[in-house]
């Protein structure tokens, strides 16, 4: 099934095909969301993790279940709750028959990872997978265990039902490659949803990408060229985040905190990977701004004044992007 590329070139227009293929067989089973679609597969081709937000019955579970089927990876999801333990997703040692400690994996021992509710439980749990997302593996009792490869975690979160939640600490939010926004369908979206949910014929996925496949291609993304002047723009759009005295006035103006140099790295990935799957060989700046606001938008904190007036996250963002 993997296929061989001779050259970098061949491999580009191998990931922008693989690209096609894989937003063809999404929309078999999920409507419209195509813009969450394109983020969520960047993300995976820049070995990122995403956090999705949204309302209830969005299918965020079926959209990521159904990419995991996609990529023929394998996939586990983690209902995250107030009394969830560490161990209830990296796994334990037990005592087996003959008295011997022997190691039992959790959840977490998959390629993608469903982290449902993710704020829903307590930080010592949402801890476990820190380590998780930063180092591919986990350490029980003092040894290190390697996660498959590939691995990603795509966390979901509810914002309107802020009781009996544990905002994600910024440290956590900071291994989110993405922050990305579910919006409700539109009319014709609906009726084309409640019809396909409510009939008796369900669309079987095909396999499009190996994980030796998604590797490479993830490999293939850190080795694309980007001109200077493009990772300058990246790294300008970050300091102008950053209030004080080096930062924009807009920053000073209206954000208590800005985004942190893990976000230029991330801009310049997501730029890259956005020009792959555009056809392109090289990203420019349009392609950095493609992916601005899903990598700053939980990485920049409001100040009271922003919060009093009613400025959004990404209405900041917006005003950055005009500067």
């Amino acid at each position: 099934m993997a296929h061989t590329f001779s050259n970098d070139v061949e491999a580009a227009d191998g990931i922008a095909n693989a690209y096609k293929k894989l937003t063809s067989e999404i929309a078999k089973v999920v409507v419209g969301q195509d813009d969450v679609v394109r983020l969520i597969l960047t993300g995976i081709f820049c070995h990122g993790h995403s956090l999705l937000v949204g309302v209830p019955g969005l299918a965020k579970t079926l959209l990521v279940q159904t990419i995991a089927t996609s990529m023929d990876l394998d996939f586990k999801r983690i209902q995250f709750t107030p009394d969830l333990m560490p161990s209830d997703i990296v796994g334990a040692e037990t005592l087996d028959k003959e008295r011997n400690f022997q190691f039992i994996k959790g959840p977490v021992f998959a390629n993608i990872i469903l982290a449902d509710e993710i704020n829903r439980t307590p930080p010592k749990t949402q801890a476990a997978l820190l380590e998780a997302m930063q180092e591919n593996a986990v350490t029980i009792a003092g040894k290190q265990y390697r996660l498959p490869n590939p691995f990603f975690v795509l966390a979901t979160q509810n914002p309107i039902e802020q009781e009996g939640t544990y905002p994600l600490p910024e440290a956590q939010l900071d291994r989110f490659m993405f922050n990305i926004f579910l919006d409700y369908p539109s009319f014709k979206q609906e009726v084309e949803i409640v019809k396909k949910t409510t009939a008796e014929e369900t669309n079987e996925v095909a396999k499009v990408l190996s994980s030796q496949e998604i590797v490479s291609f993830q490999q293939l993304v850190r080795r694309v060229p980007i001109a200077d002047n493009v990772v300058d723009y990246a790294v300008k759009l970050c300091h102008n985040t950053r209030p004080g005295e080096n930062g924009s006035s807009l920053a000073n103006d209206l954000l208590e905190w800005g985004a942190g140099p893990r976000a230029s790295q991330f801009l310049v990935l997501g730029a890259k990977c956005n020009a792959l799957i555009n056809g392109k060989y090289s990203p420019d700046i349009e392609d950095v701004r493609a992916v601005a606001k899903p990598v700053l938008r939980h990485r920049m904190v409001r100040n009271f004044k922003a919060e009093a007036e009613g400025i959004s996250i990404d209405d900041v963002i917006n005003k950055i992007l005009a500067l």
